[in-house]
């Protein structure tokens, strides 16, 4: 538990000095009780790895596959908790990992689009994970269905260690291969003449997005993964004027999604998850109608001139 303990005993005072000034009768709980601080500081690191993360799934038109990963993670879980494997989690990484390879396998060899080999898998382990679940779940049926819909209950010890080092890896990681994956996004002919392992890269980037998505289900939910990975990073491509800003953006945007959501979540007694998904989607609606009235605003305006 060393990453964990330790990003819990930096940010575990800090939180508790935001305590008097946090709105809410129950939101304010968060800061100041260890066994909440846990998916708290979880949720925060992994809404900015995913705005980061989905910027670059954007640019690539790859945004199903962190709703596809989501799903095969959710039949690896149910296959776990059902069949008695303690690290549930873990298993399910391995197991996204797998997934995620062989998408990118069935990808380079163009035997199949990107989105026809996701939706395989999507379609397939979600299927998988809810068969097994309802012949054998028995006594894990709550908890295999809790990560359907997101459950803070189920952030432990251990699943905030595995989060944090995914976390860490993975961001150190985008910030390494920004230039590289930035370049093989736009043009892949280009980085391959260039020099770049384009395979390999592409290869990395695969494992990354699955341990990503993996570190998302516990509290976001297998079913609104895309609340995180996908409509953070949308809404930044809306108000950016470059791909920089909309890193940078995404990742704060995501960040306020999490707090509003987990704010609205605790006080009025709703899913974490389900709350985080209103709230993005909300945000959205609100950045796009507001970006088409500025439009329109600004062309009566030139027109008027």
């Amino acid at each position: 538990m060393v990453v964990g303990d330790f990003v819990l005993d930096v940010l575990g005072p800090i939180l508790e000095s935001l305590e008097p000034i946090v709105p809410g009768e129950w939101f304010p709980l968060y800061f100041v009780r260890p066994y909440l601080q846990r998916p708290l500081i979880a949720a925060l690191f992994v809404a900015m790895v995913a705005g980061f993360l989905g910027s670059f799934l954007l640019i690539r038109n790859l945004a199903l596959i962190g709703d596809g990963l989501a799903h095969v993670s959710f039949g690896a879980i149910a296959i776990g908790l059902i069949v008695g494997i303690v690290d549930a989690l873990y298993w399910a990484f391995a197991i996204c990992v797998i997934a995620a390879i062989l998408i990118n396998y069935l990808q380079v060899k163009q035997w199949l689009t990107g989105d026809t080999a996701i939706a395989i898998f999507l379609t397939g382990m979600l299927g998988l994970g809810i068969v097994v679940t309802r012949i054998w779940g028995g006594g894990s049926l709550i908890s295999v269905e809790g990560y359907l819909w997101g459950n803070l209950n189920l952030i432990d010890s251990d699943s905030f260690e595995f989060i944090m080092i995914t976390c860490f890896l993975s961001y150190l990681s985008l910030v390494a291969l920004y230039q590289s994956l930035l370049l093989i996004s736009i043009d892949p002919i280009a980085a391959r003449i260039q020099g770049l392992p384009v395979r390999f890269i592409g290869l990395y980037w695969s494992i990354l997005t699955a341990a990503v998505v993996v570190s998302m289900v516990q509290f976001v939910g297998v079913l609104l993964v895309t609340a995180l990975i996908v409509t953070p990073a949308a809404i930044a491509q809306l108000i950016s004027r470059s791909f920089l800003m909309c890193v940078i953006f995404s990742q704060l945007i995501g960040i306020i999604t999490v707090l509003l959501g987990l704010y609205y979540s605790a006080e009025l007694s709703t899913d974490s998850g389900a709350m985080i998904a209103l709230v993005s989607a909300i945000m959205f609606v609100v950045v796009a109608i507001s970006k088409g009235l500025l439009g329109k605003l600004n062309a009566s305006s030139n027109n008027s001139n």
